[in-house]
């Protein structure tokens, strides 16, 4: 019987050692749910996610990569300076890609005002660039004679149309919902730390312990070699 009285203290302190390891596995979970919080809040605070900065950056792209087609257009028919003067000055709908390149710049300004500076979370903007884009091209193309002068008649309508579409297709199914992912992941940590801050930590409760009663010192065996000793003898 002595050896359950022994064991009586190890259980007490075994269930005291377990609380409080649940203690500080609330703590650590606790801390690590402020350090994430603080993590999500420091990248919201920088201004801009990598994925919108991502999407202006191909949207800079797309003007500098429409700029080079048309200047090497430029270049093509004998000098940039008689160019200019034929397609600028004396412009003609009809055979000039000055307007090629205005379209690459309107498009450029439109989305980085709404998206970068702006930082709006709507698609209204991209949904105006790609339709104009296209309504503009679509007319240009049928009307104009273009594809009689040579290879930049095809490359430049076509390279713009598909930079508009690739920009429309990046910011629907990447920038917007990734951003929106973000935020979600954001809100739900946000209320899982306030709500693990609220609740009060656990006392210990003394009515989970059960001290059984204490055995008599003495054995069974000492016990019967007793009571046989007391027996009067015949």
């Amino acid at each position: 019987m002595n050896h359950l009285s022994d064991d009586v203290p190890y259980a007490r302190s075994s269930l005291l050692g377990s609380h409080s390891s649940v203690h500080e596995v609330q703590s650590v979970n606790s801390s690590e749910l402020v350090a994430r919080l603080e993590s999500y809040e420091s990248s919201g605070k920088k201004g801009i996610s990598d994925v919108r900065r991502t999407f202006c950056l191909f949207a800079t792209f797309d003007f500098l990569f429409v700029t080079l087609l048309w200047i090497i257009e430029l270049n093509s028919n004998g000098g940039i300076m008689d160019a200019l003067q034929k397609e600028v000055v004396q412009y003609d709908y009809y055979s000039s890609f000055f307007d090629i390149f205005l379209l690459s710049f309107f498009r450029f300004n439109v989305l980085i005002f709404a998206y970068a500076m702006c930082r709006i979370r709507h698609w209204w903007a991209v949904a105006v660039t790609t339709a104009a884009t296209c309504a503009f091209l679509l007319v240009k193309v049928i009307l104009s004679r273009l594809f009689s002068q040579g290879a930049f008649g095809y490359v430049l309508p076509i390279m713009s149309f598909i930079l508009a579409w690739i920009e429309a297709w990046f910011l629907d199914f990447k920038v917007l919902p990734q951003e929106a992912e973000a935020e979600n992941r954001l809100l739900m940590i946000r209320s899982v730390s306030e709500r693990a801050s609220l609740l009060p930590p656990a006392p210990v409760s003394e009515g989970l312990f059960y001290s059984p009663p204490e055995s008599p010192a003495e054995s069974d065996e000492e016990t019967e070699e007793k009571q046989d000793s007391e027996k009067p003898l015949v």
